[in-house]
């Protein structure tokens, strides 16, 4: 199976004029757009997929999309392989650039190293031309949303033991000195 590289939802939004109060996005896919979730993100079924984007003019030149994904989704438990339903609610809250502005930039420090903070907030995205991918933001914020791990209820989260042959019956690995435990040396 080839993979899509591109995701599988596009819904392409032009940005260059937006209204100041914003343009509301409702995306709804249809059963097409959910076996191409499906298969896209290995799961083994989309029965739902709903994102609702407030799509917002930002300083300048930016855009901030905000607004919310939901999803009914069924994976296979990593342990069993068994259908595990889970439900997928992610809020969407990001930032867009034109590729050529000065926000796009890195902040570095007096010496030129790159400043990143894990409680500040996240640098901006860039984008090209004059529309947003509607859908493919909507995408990822989708799968970063899924368990990565998901387990059937009642499976434990214990690491599995594995046990190979009874404890009298098993071969004891052989030691590398074993031949030399009656070995003396002459003086």
């Amino acid at each position: 199976m080839t993979r899509n590289l591109d995701g599988a939802l596009s819904f392409p939004v032009s940005v260059k004029r937006l209204p100041q109060k914003g343009l509301t996005v409702k995306i709804e896919a249809d059963e097409r757009e959910r076996i191409a979730l499906r298969d896209f993100h290995e799961l083994q079924d989309v029965s739902s997929f709903r994102a609702e984007l407030q799509i917002i003019p930002w300083k300048k030149d930016g855009v901030r999309v905000r607004g919310v994904v939901k999803a009914r989704i069924v994976q296979s438990c990593v342990v069993t392989s068994d259908p595990v339903d889970a439900v997928v609610d992610a809020e969407v809250d990001t930032l867009f650039v034109p590729e050529n502005s000065k926000l796009a930039r890195l902040p570095l420090d007096e010496n030129g190293e790159l400043i990143i903070s894990a409680d500040g907030p996240d640098i901006p995205e860039t984008f090209s031309g004059d529309t947003l991918d509607a859908g493919a933001i909507a995408e990822e914020f989708f799968e970063l949303a899924i368990h990565p791990y998901p387990r059937k209820e009642g499976v434990s989260d214990a690491p599995i033991e594995v046990v190979f042959g009874d404890d009298e019956t098993a071969e004891k690995p052989v030691n590398p000195f074993a031949s030399l435990k009656d070995w003396k040396q002459k003086p």
